[in-house]
């Protein structure tokens, strides 16, 4: 029962507690003395970037990229770039990435869909030359069936012609023989038609 009792008012305590993190924002001042032992004229943020001119143990006499000259405790410098400039230039890196990808992305949207236009063009003409194929396989098979009916009746002669012949030779002969019993009956009578 103690144990509960105590587990209970924990638990407000538990509920309160939050997370919290060290900064790693440095405000460090800039001073005219050699020992800083005077008021800092300016203030450094953490990141600023300066030329080192002398340098002992524990000052250093600094040169800022505007040409400011003064003393910062050596404590607080540090070789490498810190977390805050690296961020910073990570961020400003991945932003500039971010617009170039943007604009690349605009620039290649003309001929993605030059692309796309094209792909359903070439998607039309190879059902078009599929059809095409279809057609002349029909094709094909019909003049194989045309010639295989052409080796079949090589040495024939269709019907219809030889009927028109045949029409034409008794017709031809009836009127040459008309023609010519005409002739023999007038040369027989004196030139007289006798029939």
């Amino acid at each position: 029962m103690r144990l509960m009792i105590a587990t209970l008012m924990l638990l407000p305590m538990l509920a309160a507690a939050e997370t919290a993190y060290v900064t790693d924002n440095l405000r460090l001042g800039l001073h005219r003395a050699e020992d800083t032992s005077d008021r800092p004229f300016r203030m450094l943020d953490s990141g600023q970037a300066f030329e080192i001119l002398t340098r002992d143990r524990l000052y250093a006499n600094v040169r800022l990229p505007d040409g400011t000259e003064g003393w910062v405790k050596t404590a607080y410098l540090v070789d490498e770039k810190p977390a805050k400039l690296i961020v910073a230039e990570t961020a400003a890196e991945r932003d500039a990435l971010a617009a170039e990808l943007e604009e690349l992305k605009a620039a290649f949207a003309g001929p993605a869909e030059t692309i796309e236009r094209l792909e359903e063009q070439a998607k039309s003409l190879s059902a078009d030359l599929e059809i095409a194929r279809s057609r002349i396989d029909e094709l094909e098979a019909a003049g194989a069936d045309i010639n295989a009916l052409k080796k079949q009746y090589r040495g024939s002669v269709p019907v219809t012609w030889v009927g028109g012949v045949l029409a034409t030779a008794l017709i031809a002969g009836f009127l040459l023989g008309l023609w010519w019993v005409d002739r023999q009956s007038r040369k027989r009578h004196g030139g007289i038609r006798v029939y």
